[in-house]
């Protein structure tokens, strides 16, 4: 609002005009202009979305018109579906949101590039969500940033998204009775299909699925040297480290880490999707050489998300599937530490049950709506996790702090 000051602060209209200066003017435009997508006419073809336990729903289809499997989730977020479509930790996921109106603000160029060589507006390459639910999609959208439609980019991608179904009541579903499998057809006379026969994702390697397969270096030169272990990294991630002065080494979920620790100042371990105990027999297995290392090769770790699960797997917690996951952005999270709450986005459906970590490991962080673990703490190393989202891009930043506390450690 700070560009509509000098309408209020001079009295005539000559001063009102003379205040505005060309940027100031060009940031007026930008703000009222409004960009518009192919899909302004409201979707028409209809999809349906069959839940395992029994529940048949049906509304419009705005994306990709084709039918698609998947486990149907909830976010809370009000905001930032550009970012959650993208986040590789979604992989394999039917989402909903539980925002009513989405679609409003349209999707930023998926071409703009950062000075990292990465899509500027997104967590990723791709949209990793199977499919998209909500109840009113704007099929007008208005956005200084926008250049395209939201059901646009679905199609573009290939990914389904139904509107005109009542998120608030399926919302509540999951929540009783946990996250379901389920299946958008597009053939409105198909049977309802063979839930006792669908693959769960969660079954699938949805890790190998979404981390890179060669090595990869960004902020060349720069001078902490971290090597990072990529479970499905969010791109905003290797923003946040490489503009603290990172030369950030990214490797494959696979990678043989721990012989490489001594070129390093750090160790960081990314979010990515499903059941972390897929990785026991090689990340976890990684770990634990590190964490145990003698005192004099000690290196400050730090994991977020599916990082925290390992960690805390390698610590000798166990992994957990919640009924229904956290994710959104206004997840209430406690720090034993100092007694402070913080307001976290998060996207998860595992946890660490911490009752059988081993001695030298306690929590360092609780979800205050669940009670379910939010992140572990060595007590004389610097290894500390996060099962929540320090990074994202769309907020909450309040623990954005710990990429320093990370790298003050280095």
């Amino acid at each position: 609002m700070t560009f509509l000051r000098p309408i209020l602060l001079h009295g005539n209209k000559l001063q009102q005009r003379a205040a505005f200066s060309n940027s100031n003017k060009f940031a007026f435009r930008r703000l009222l202009a409004t960009q518009s997508g192919d899909d302004t006419v409201k979707p028409t073809a209809l999809a349906k979305i069959h839940l395992e336990d029994g529940t048949t729903l049906t509304g419009r289809s705005f994306g990709s018109h084709e039918s698609v499997e998947g486990e149907v989730v909830f976010t809370t977020g009000m905001v930032g579906y550009s970012e959650s479509l993208t986040d590789p930790s979604y992989q394999g996921q039917i989402l909903t949101m539980t925002q009513p109106m989405v679609g409003n603000y349209g999707v930023p160029c998926r071409k703009t590039l950062d000075e990292h060589g990465l899509p500027k507006y997104f967590e990723s390459d791709r949209i990793h969500c199977k499919a998209l639910l909500v109840q009113d999609y704007s099929h007008h959208y208005s956005h200084w940033n926008a250049q395209s439609s939201l059901g646009d980019w679905l199609k573009e991608e290939g990914v389904p998204g139904i509107e005109g179904l009542d998120t608030r009541m399926l919302t509540k579903k999951i929540r009783e009775k946990g996250a379901l499998l389920g299946r958008i057809e597009v053939d409105l006379e198909a049977t309802a299909p063979d839930f006792i026969n669908m693959t769960n994702p969660n079954e699938r390697h949805l890790v190998n699925e979404v981390s890179l397969k060669e090595p990869k270096v960004y902020g060349k030169g720069n001078p902490t040297k971290i090597i990072a272990v990529d479970g499905g990294m969010k791109y905003n991630i290797i923003r946040q480290l490489v503009k603290r002065g990172v030369e950030l080494t990214v490797v494959p979920w696979d990678y043989p880490f721990a012989a490489d620790m001594h070129k390093y100042d750090g160790l960081f371990l990314s979010n990515g999707p499903g059941d972390p105990t897929k990785l026991m027999d090689t990340t976890v297995k990684e770990l634990e050489k590190v964490v145990t290392c003698p005192p004099e090769e000690v290196k400050p770790i730090f994991g977020i998300c599916l990082g925290n699960q390992l960690i805390g797997l390698s610590a000798g917690g166990t992994a957990e599937k919640l009924p229904f996951g956290n994710r959104g952005q206004n997840q209430p999270v406690l720090n034993h530490q100092t007694g402070e709450c913080y307001i976290t986005p998060q996207n998860h459906g595992y946890h660490i049950n911490c009752s059988t970590l081993k001695p030298g490991w306690k929590t360092l962080f609780t979800n205050a709506n669940d009670g379910s673990n939010e992140g572990i703490a060595h007590e004389t190393r610097p290894y500390f996790t996060a099962q929540f989202h320090p990074e994202a891009a769309c907020g909450p930043t309040d623990t954005e702090f710990m990429f320093d506390v990370f790298l003050e450690a280095c």
